[in-house]
């Protein structure tokens, strides 16, 4: 939250009036130039805290780099930021490193460089637990809290995380929202390190790929820590040498240590020998030994030497094979693997198959053509063996060394066949349960029509909280399945699985997944020859670009949308996609164009009779004369469709029209009248339980009372918005919870 000075001003407000001397222009030049009244941004300039909206376009036409966002923004985060995933319980050893580690994190750094340590090691080394047992220690140190992302380095399936989004959820995550986040990676990695400028954040980097994949992630913060992890020594990053540890085998004793406490130490020290010789054969790195200290534990009535021999004849027959040096992890993977019941260790090599960051039960079924009771109780059987982890109620992660084990498995056991048709089944169960959720999201909308599943899939029964919960945790998933999708040729579903996640994104503003999975939904529909399915992803993908302000592009997507429904005499589809060149033309202040283009929709909408596009094209219209300040023509538009959604019982185009009549009759200072039309669609919200409607209608109330200085009506309005949008994870809460804590 900005500080406020003795004289009023704010630091947002002296960072702009140094941006507008060093560029020669007065406030009310800057007033002409973003589109706000000289008396709203005199309100700024005297300390009321500015918009997110505001800022965005002062920092744009003033080229600040992300500078003026970061001083709207909040100086904390809604609640505090705590994203470490918990430290292995099993955790042993590593004492001198461990200590070395937490010593240099628990300093400050030279000015604009970050306390950073790295720590780089062969797979299985226990590079992770290392780190996160580092930075549950060093916590208290870091008081605004701690970011957390696994980059995905050396994924099996060859997709790293993509550094913009990672900035993105970074950026949602330190309270900017979502809708003034700026697109291009430099922009967003300028405005991560002014956001971090005056904060104590630790950020662990975990399983980074290379250097350049870290370096838009780096604050510039002496306040700040960062925790690399890499299976390779990073060069490229300022980091001294006694703060970059190479993690290599565990020392014996260690080994022993971590075996005693799984096992149990009254057997282990029963058959110290065999103890010692299990923890040779796992070549003494952290990943082996627990899986094979959970294979020793699972079998009390074996002595522990019987089951040292069996290893060491594993061993001996995977050397044989062998073709690269990690002979003594896949010996305990295969040897873990050989002693499950013939279930489990189908499960395991078709997980290896998926390739998101985690898997869901629901999912792990629909690989296997099991039913979900079956597979949570074969999923806890792998976790109970370390050949999977759980991360909370239905959701497992597995070791990218075993997902490579498991692939093989999968390979060497599973026909071609069968592989392609669990990854068909397991797309069908993503793409149903993403139209399933996201019409929870949106009901109004319509969706393309997705046919009946050919597989027996589960489909969760959402409701608004799950299915928001549901899009947030697996839009990463969505994302690998349409890729999977198309791979497999299964190119329908490769374009209907970004179009059916198209609420959720525009809800969320999920800039980058937004983009990239349309790119892919696009060559999906190419390939299925299906030119109905590619002007529809089309038409998202042109939102996506025109909510990024890449407005070139937006319209050639709408064009291009529009050309191939003229061309396939697809009606109703031409007149959305007009009404999208429409929304351009108002982006462009160009009105009269935006006036022409939804006329034309509104004819389109006329003659198929689609009632509820003509509804939404006249309320379009009404709000281009609004624009235009032509009020008469405005309100008559507006009014007529208020009619038109009434005679057709659509109640969401009635609250979408009484919204637009509201702003235009506050333009005419008929605040009555304006009121009557926010109280009229607030009522209408509610009755139909659409809570995020709510706090938009409450959000414009509250100003609008506010601006007539009503401050006691506006406060309770404000505040109203504000709960709602903060159970919802609107991040428009932040704004309101600053606006409210300067008008009390």
């Amino acid at each position: 939250m900005q500080d406020r000075r003795d004289d009023g001003a704010s630091p947002f407000a002296e960072e702009l009036e140094r941006l507008l001397r060093k560029r020669g222009l007065s406030w009310r030049r800057l007033s002409d130039l973003i589109g706000y009244t000289p008396s709203w941004l005199s309100k700024i300039k005297h300390g009321a805290p500015p918009s997110a909206e505001l800022a965005r376009k002062c920092d744009q036409v003033l080229e600040a780099d992300g500078q003026l966002i970061a001083l709207a923004a909040p100086s904390s985060s809604p609640m505090r930021l705590a994203q470490l995933p918990a430290a292995a319980a099993t955790f042993v050893g590593r004492g001198t490193e461990l200590l070395a580690l937490a010593n240099a994190l628990e300093g400050v750094g030279e000015p604009g460089t970050p306390q950073t340590v790295a720590i780089d090691g062969p797979p299985g080394a226990g590079k992770t637990a290392l780190a996160l047992r580092v930075a549950h220690r060093v916590v208290e140190s870091y008081s605004d809290g701690q970011l957390y992302v696994d980059l995905r380095g050396y994924s099996p399936d060859g997709h790293p995380r993509v550094v913009d989004e990672v900035l993105e959820e970074f950026l949602t995550a330190l309270g900017v929202q979502l809708d003034v986040i700026p697109a291009g990676l430099e922009a967003r990695a300028k405005l991560y390190r002014s956001v971090l400028a005056d904060r104590r954040v630790l950020v662990v980097l975990d399983n980074a790929a290379d250097s350049q994949q870290l370096q838009p992630l780096m604050p510039a913060s002496a306040g700040c820590g960062v925790v690399v992890t890499s299976r390779k020594r990073l060069g490229g990053l300022a980091i001294n040498g006694d703060r970059r540890i190479t993690l290599g085998p565990m020392a014996e004793e260690e080994s022993i240590t971590l075996l005693h406490k799984v096992i149990g130490t009254e057997r282990a020290a029963a058959e110290p020998d065999a103890v010692r010789a299990l923890a040779g054969r796992c070549d003494h790195l952290p990943l082996a030994l627990r899986i094979a200290a959970e294979r020793v534990a699972t079998h009390p009535h074996h002595s522990v030497s019987l089951l040292v021999e069996e290893l060491a004849i594993e061993e001996e027959r995977l050397e044989a094979l062998a073709t690269d040096d990690s002979v003594a992890v896949k010996t305990v993977f295969s040897w873990s693997y050989r002693d499950l019941s013939a279930d489990a260790a189908r499960m395991f090599r078709l997980i290896g198959l998926h390739t998101g960051p985690h898997v869901r039960a629901g999912a792990a079924a629909a690989l296997a053509g099991q039913s979900v009771v079956r597979a949570r109780r074969l999923l806890d059987r792998l976790a109970g063996v370390h050949l999977l982890e759980g991360l909370g109620p239905d959701r497992y992660r597995m070791h990218d060394l075993l997902r490579v084990y498991a692939a093989e498995q999968a390979v060497a056991e599973e026909p071609e066949e069968q592989r392609e048709l669990a990854l068909r089944r397991v797309v069908d169960w993503y793409l149903h349960n993403t139209y399933a959720a996201n019409h929870m999201l949106a009901p109004q909308r319509h969706d393309p029509v997705l046919d009946k599943s050919e597989f027996d899939v589960d489909v969760t029964d959402f409701d608004y909280d799950s299915a928001l919960e549901w899009c947030e945790i697996e839009m990463s998933n969505i994302a690998t399945a349409t890729r999977t999708a198309v791979e497999v040729g299964e190119n329908v579903a490769g374009w209907k699985l970004p179009a059916g996640s198209f609420n959720y994104l525009h809800l969320r503003k999920r800039w980058t997944s937004w983009v990239a999975s349309h790119e892919v939904g696009v060559i999906g529909a190419r390939r299925a020859g299906d030119r109905y399915g590619e002007a529809w992803v089309l038409n998202n993908l042109a939102v996506a670009y025109r909510e990024l302000r890449r407005i070139d592009e937006a319209k050639e997507c709408f064009l291009q949308a529009r050309a191939l429904r003229i061309e396939l005499g697809d009606k109703v589809g031409q007149a959305w996609s007009l009404t999208g060149i429409g929304y351009i033309g108002f982006d462009q202040s160009r009105f009269d164009a935006a006036a022409l283009h939804f006329g034309e929709a509104l004819d389109i909408f006329r003659e198929v009779g689609d009632r509820h596009g003509e509804g939404i094209a006249l309320a379009n219209v009404g709000d281009a004369y609004r624009c235009l300040k032509d009020y008469d023509k405005a309100v008559d538009a507006l009014e007529r469709a208020l009619t038109l959604f009434r005679d057709i019982e659509d109640r969401y185009g009635e609250c979408y029209t009484l919204v637009k009549l509201g702003d235009t009759y506050a333009e005419l200072a008929r605040q009555t009248d304006a009121l009557d039309c926010f109280e009229r669609a607030l009522q209408t919200r509610h009755d139909l339980g659409d809570r995020w409607g709510e706090g938009e209608v409450l959000h414009r109330q509250g100003l609008l009372l506010h601006d007539s200085g009503q401050p006691e009506l506006a406060g309770k309005s404000l505040r109203a918005a504000f709960e709602i949008f903060d159970e919802l994870g609107d991040p428009r809460a932040i704004d309101l919870r600053e606006l409210l804590s300067r008008t009390g």
